[in-house]
């Protein structure tokens, strides 16, 4: 497993450096002088070229990335333009926040996926499988800052039962957990419906494929009832979809977040990025990039390696 996973890091290499050549391009691409955003659109010519030659915006563009690139593999992911602090700490200061509505978002999106799917699969056919189906395509359907939306609308102003944003009450000096729990509510329940919409379907479609099986069907044939079938034979196989779903969604997990601190004002890592590509913030843009990039490979590598541990019958050479 050691050499496996020293092989994949290896190869994950390339595909890292084409992320990092590819955002840093395109963030330069986009119209906008972080100089002038900085000091307004009253400040004298010369005042700009000041800053930007301070911040090195006035060489070349592959001097200005390989100048960015050396400092990255150093562990140095440069200084924020706007808050003129180190990009690391603020990620560390965001990070924990990011993930306590993501982790806890897709940790509920994966039981309620894994029941959705086992039930659909056990009534298959009958109008509660199709009335979930139908209910699936449509959140699927519906773009996560859209839900987000109609979840203040319901659950804070129609019925205020739950803060329509922020992390603690203003009128709190010292933030406790209930309040801390009030206020990640909306945003932990609009990441796990957007992600349980496609996550059941594909454990649906996998217990589904697991239950027509040879094994289940021995099972069966044993007398084994079918609780025992579902739990005891056809669950394990089909979390492999799963843990393949729950690697490649990390990309798409950020990105969600991104949308959902925005509406919510979750100050996140999300928000903190949408913030940076108002301002041109370049040194948090692609800090950002690279840590979601380095996370993307590690998640791939980590449901890699899962797979050994939910089906002994994969090795590793």
């Amino acid at each position: 497993m050691l050499k496996y996973s020293a092989r994949r890091l290896l190869e994950a290499i390339p595909t890292l450096l084409g992320v990092f050549i590819l955002s840093f391009f395109l963030v330069h691409a986009v119209p906008g002088n972080p100089a002038v955003i900085m000091l307004g659109t009253h400040a004298t010519r010369h005042n700009i070229a000041m800053v930007t030659q301070e911040f090195g915006l006035n060489k070349p563009l592959p001097v200005q990335f390989l100048i960015w690139l050396w400092q990255l593999l150093h562990g140095n992911l440069g200084t924020s333009f706007t808050y003129n602090q180190s990009v690391w700490s603020l990620i560390w200061q965001n990070v924990p926040r990011d993930l306590s509505i993501v982790g806890i978002g897709t940790l509920l999106a994966s039981v309620l996926s894994i029941l959705q799917g086992l039930y659909q699969a056990k009534v298959r056919g009958s109008l509660p499988d199709q009335a979930i189906t139908w209910v699936a395509y449509f959140l699927y359907s519906m773009p996560i800052f859209w839900l987000a939306v109609l979840l203040i609308l319901w659950f804070s102003i129609d019925i205020p039962i739950f803060p329509p944003g922020g992390i603690q009450d203003p009128t709190q000096t010292v933030v406790t957990f209930g309040t801390w729990a009030a206020h990640i509510a909306l945003p932990v329940i609009c990441i796990a419906l957007a992600t349980v919409a496609y996550a059941g379907r594909f454990m649906r479609a996998s217990v589904v494929d697991s239950l027509v099986q040879d094994y289940v069907r021995t099972a069966r044939a044993k007398g084994t009832s079918e609780f025992s079938v579902l739990m005891k034979h056809a669950f394990r196989n089909s979390l492999l979809p799963q843990i393949t779903l729950l690697g490649f969604s990390v990309p798409s997990l950020f990105a969600g977040a991104l949308f959902v601190e925005e509406v919510f004002n979750y100050p996140g890592l999300g928000l903190l990025f949408w913030n940076a590509a108002g301002s041109r913030d370049y040194p948090i843009i692609l800090g950002t990039t690279a840590v979601i990039g380095v996370l993307t490979v590690a998640g791939n590598l980590l449901a890699d390696l899962l797979y050994g541990l939910a089906d002994p019958r994969i090795a590793y050479d």
